[in-house]
């Protein structure tokens, strides 16, 4: 008699006992930055097809739950369907999630140091606008700028055309995740270190955003130094960000993780999910017809993106393909929400899966795993930095009178 086929429960039971026992190996920091980086980039391209739809849309769509690389909501119409058009959305293709990540990536592999406002305007500005480069939803060398969306080329008009101080060039802009969804990299260099990943990030992102919006990539940055560290685990994540993050952010995260800590199967959660999140989320019900209020700055929101990535995790038990496929299904904003999950289930060290990543890889014609050597030895070349530079500091304090590190 042949042996039944597991359910998917079963399924998902084995997957995240295999995560748990995976991030029992020690991993060392190339692994946690390529998996972390892989990661947001294929959550990124998974979640690009069905971006802006409901989880009940999509499953009429697909006929089902997405469980991995899907075509264009509208198939070989892509090209004139609105409001995708004209970008080709699906079959692998990143966006400009990881396009942006690669290059925050560049600007630390020129300046080989910690990053604030004013690298933006120096450095990741001029090649948005300059250095056309291979955009997979365009299918086409372009320049990375005609790709983004209002909420990035404000970088451009602000710190380009407008020479507005970097520090304060955020404010004006919609509040949304946009700088969030490329933070990845800050929370790589701070490793281990999520009050040190969640400074720089806010530095960097005054550049691109404020309020709650600036705050959320604060937060996501400190989540994947957090989950880079050695035992790291779902808990151990959120309890950092709980511990660093402010207002309406802090409580969303708490509310949503609370929620997402009853739940072992991301199906049971994508309800309830939403349901916990909505109360500071200012997009409202329809993701297509923002609320009057949608965007604006207050200190009682949170975007939607990051505390739902935060619960898929946990929902997940830090199993990647599980996170992420609960963020893919979850709609809405999910190729950002998809693209933070996977981040901090890579950095946790739960692996993503091989042929995701080359399909994706293949498809988008990006060598996803570059940008994670560069970052690795601009990491170790950084963390050199600092350890000079704190000896230094140290020294000097100690010959002030002050205690030394024995006392």
């Amino acid at each position: 008699m042949a042996p039944e086929e597991p359910t998917e429960h079963q399924q998902t039971t084995h997957a995240r006992q295999s995560a748990r026992s995976e991030r029992s190996i020690p991993h060392t920091l190339a692994d946690r930055v390529t998996a972390a980086l892989v990661g947001a980039a294929v959550g990124d391209a998974l979640g690009g097809p069905v971006e802006g739809y409901s989880p009940e849309q999509i499953t009429e769509r697909h006929g089902g739950r997405v469980r991995g690389v899907v075509g264009p909501w509208h198939g070989d119409a892509w090209r004139t369907a609105r409001p995708i058009a004209p970008y080709h959305k699906g079959d692998g293709h990143v966006t400009d999630d990881t396009l942006m990540t690669h290059a925050l990536i560049r600007v630390y592999d020129r300046v080989r140091d910690h990053l604030d406002a004013y690298a933006i305007a120096d450095h990741l500005v001029p090649d948005l606008m300059t250095t056309p480069r291979w955009i997979p939803e365009l299918e086409a060398e372009a320049l990375p700028l005609h790709r983004l969306f209002l909420a990035e080329k404000w970088l451009v008009a602000r710190l380009a055309y407008g020479h507005a101080d970097p520090r304060e060039a955020g404010v004006g802009n919609i509040v949304n995740c946009g700088a969030a969804m490329y933070m990845t990299p800050v929370g790589l260099v701070n490793a281990a270190n999520p009050a040190a990943a969640y400074a720089e990030a806010l530095d960097v992102a005054g550049a691109h955003q404020s309020s709650y919006g600036r705050e959320a990539a604060g937060v996501l940055a400190a989540a994947v130094a957090a989950a880079a560290a050695p035992g790291a685990t779902p808990d151990s994540v959120v309890a950092a960000c709980l511990s660093l993050a402010r207002d309406g952010t802090r409580t969303a995260i708490e509310k949503v993780c609370e929620v997402a800590a009853r739940h072992r199967h991301f199906e049971s959660a994508l309800g309830p999910l939403r349901a916990a999140v909505a109360p500071y989320d200012t997009v409202g019900p329809d993701y297509r017809a923002p609320s009057l209020a949608a965007r604006r700055p207050s200190r009682l929101h949170s975007v939607e993106e990051l505390p739902v990535a935060l619960g898929m995790v946990v929902v997940a038990g830090g199993d990647y393909r599980h996170a992420v496929l609960g963020a893919v299904n979850y709609g809405r904003d999910c190729d950002s929400i998809a693209t933070m999950a996977g981040a901090v289930a890579g950095a946790l060290g739960s692996p993503v899966p091989e042929e995701w990543a080359k399909t994706v890889a293949d498809a988008s014609r990006l060598d996803l795993w570059a940008p994670a050597r560069t970052l690795t030895e601009v990491t170790y070349e950084i963390f050199d930095r600092d350890v000079r530079r704190r000896r230094a500091h140290e020294q000097a304090f100690t010959a002030l009178g002050g205690r030394t590190c024995s006392d």
